[in-house]
C-alpha cells in the first residue's frame, strides 16, 4: 500500500499539459477488439485502469503493450471469450468488454464489475438493449453468459436514461451486426464521439454521436494502422483547476485541453470568484484571496455538471465563504468523500442525495483514506488548503485516472510526497 504526505498552505502556481481521458481510453482499448489488426492509440493516460484493460485484451490473446502514452495493441487473433473474476474486478468500465466481445467472437463470459463503490449501477440497460440485438445472455453465479446465435442485428433502441456505459457497449456491439441500429436517448458525453472518431477511423459507419441519436451501420472494419489520439481528460482538467482554485491566490494554466467540454464547470469557479481565460487549448484559472460560495451545483448528464467533478468541486466550497448545497443526480453513494472532508475541519451535512457545506475559514491537517476515485482526489485538494500535515492513504484509487499526481502537484508548489506503507 502506499499513502501521500501533504503538507498544505503552499501557493500553487505554474503550468501543465493534460493528460488523455481515463474514460476514453478504456471503451477504445476495448474497442481495439474489433478492428482484428494492430491499432496504436496516443495521449493514453499513465493510469492503472489502463494497463488492467491491457491485462484483459492480453488474457483473450491480443498482444498488447505500452510505453509512455502509446499503447499498441495486435488484435488480430483473439484466442479467448472468457475474462475472469480478477481482472473484471479490478475496474468498474471492464463491462464494456461484452459488447465488443459479442461482436468480434458472438460470444463471451464474464463476471459482473468492480471499481469505486458509487451505488448500484446496474447494467439491465446494456443486456435488454444487447438482447434485442440478437444475444442470448443468461446470469449464473455471478457470471453473465453471452451468445448471440445467429449473429448481432441491427434494431432501433430507446434508453430509459442516457447511460454513457450502455451506449458505448451498443455501439461496440452495432458497429459489425447486420444491418443500422438506432439509439434514441444516447449518452452525448465527449468520450461517445471520440469513440465514435476512433471506430470511424477504422471503417466504421457511425453518425449522430454527441447527440441523443446515434446511428450505426453494421460494416467490417478495417484498421488503418494510424496513431489514433485519446481526448484530454475534463475530469482531471476540472480537477487542476480546483486546486489551484483552493489555495489562495493559486494560478494554473493547462495546456492541450478542451474548454467546451467543461461549459457547465467553468462557471461555477467563476461564481466562486476565480479569473478564468480559455484560448485555444488553453485553460488559465487565478483564486482571489478567498473563495466565494456558490449556491448550488446540480449533477446532471451531458452538459450538465458532471458527477465526477462533484467531489472535487466540493472541497473547495469547504473553505469558501458562503453556504453551498449540492444535489447528486446520478449516483446514489457519491458523498462517501464528505467523512474525510468532516475529519479535516469541514462542516458538511448530508441527507441522500443533498449535501450542504457552510465554508470555514480554514481546514486542518489529518488521516484520512481516500474512498473511491473522485474522493480520494476531493481530499487531496483539501489537504492541499489544511493547515498541517495530512495523511492519505488507499492511494490506488486516485492512481485509476490520475497519472503521476505528486509530480504534478510538485512542480506547481505543493509539498506533497509519496510513500510506501509496510505491512
Amino acid at each position: 500500500m502506499q499513502k501521500l504526505i501533504i503538507t498544505g498552505g503552499k501557493r500553487l502556481g505554474g503550468e501543465i499539459t493534460l493528460q488523455g481521458a481515463k474514460n476514453s481510453v478504456l471503451p477504445l482499448l476495448a474497442a481495439a477488439i474489433l478492428c482484428k489488426g494492430r491499432v496504436t492509440l496516443g495521449n493514453c493516460p499513465e493510469i492503472t485502469d489502463r494497463y488492467a484493460a491491457m491485462r484483459i485484451l492480453n488474457h483473450i490473446g491480443c498482444r498488447t503493450s505500452g510505453s509512455g502514452d502509446i499503447t499498441e495493441t495486435d488484435t488480430t487473433s483473439v484466442g479467448c471469450c472468457e475474462i475472469t473474476d480478477e481482472l473484471m474486478r479490478e475496474m468498474r468500465s471492464s463491462v464494456i468488454f461484452m459488447g465488443a466481445l459479442l461482436g468480434r467472437c458472438g460470444k463471451c463470459r464474464l463476471s459482473f464489475p468492480g471499481g469505486c463503490d458509487l451505488g448500484p449501477r446496474p447494467i439491465d440497460m446494456h443486456i435488454t438493449a444487447l438482447c434485442r440485438m440478437g444475444a442470448d445472455i443468461t446470469e449464473r453465479h455471478g457470471e453473465i453468459i453471452c451468445t448471440a446465435p445467429g449473429g448481432l442485428h441491427g434494431t432501433k433502441l430507446t434508453l430509459p436514461f442516457p447511460s454513457v456505459g450502455a451506449t458505448e457497449n451498443i455501439i461496440l456491439a452495432a458497429v459489425s451486426a447486420d444491418g443500422e441500429t438506432v439509439i434514441h436517448n444516447a449518452a452525448r458525453e465527449p468520450e461517445i464521439t471520440d469513440l465514435a472518431g476512433f471506430l470511424n477511423v477504422n471503417g466504421a459507419d457511425i453518425a449522430g454521436a454527441g447527440s441523443d441519436t446515434v446511428r450505426i451501420n453494421g460494416r467490417k472494419l478495417s484498421p488503418t494502422g494510424e496513431i489514433y489520439r485519446v481526448m484530454p481528460d475534463r475530469i482531471a482538467c476540472a480537477t487542476y483547476l480546483s486546486y489551484a482554485a483552493i489555495v489562495p491566490h493559486g494560478e494554473i494554466l493547462i495546456k492541450k485541453c478542451d474548454h467546451t467540454h467543461l461549459d457547465a464547470v467553468i462557471p461555477v469557479f467563476e461564481q466562486m470568484g476565480c479569473t478564468v481565460r480559455v484560448f485555444g487549448s488553453n485553460i488559465y484559472l487565478r483564486s482571489p484571496d478567498r473563495l466565494e460560495s456558490p449556491d448550488t451545483v446540480r449533477t446532471m448528464v451531458y452538459p450538465g455538471f458532471p458527477t465526477d467533478a462533484q467531489a472535487v468541486i466540493m472541497s473547495d466550497t469547504c473553505v469558501a465563504a458562503g453556504t453551498t448545497v449540492f444535489i447528486e443526480n446520478i449516483f446514489e453513494n457519491r458523498y462517501r468523500h464528505t467523512g474525510g472532508l468532516g475529519r479535516m475541519g469541514a462542516d458538511i451535512r448530508t441527507e441522500g442525495r443533498v449535501a450542504v457545506i457552510n465554508g470555514r475559514e480554514r481546514l486542518y491537517g489529518a488521516k484520512v483514506s481516500a474512498p473511491d476515485l473522485r474522493g480520494g482526489a476531493a481530499l487531496v485538494g483539501a489537504a492541499l488548503a489544511a493547515e498541517g500535515v495530512s495523511e492519505i492513504d488507499n492511494v490506488e484509487y486516485i492512481d485509476r485516472g490520475y497519472e503521476h499526481i505528486e509530480q504534478i502537484l510538485s512542480s506547481l508548489g505543493a509539498d506533497i510526497r509519496r510513500e510506501v506503507v509496510l505491512s
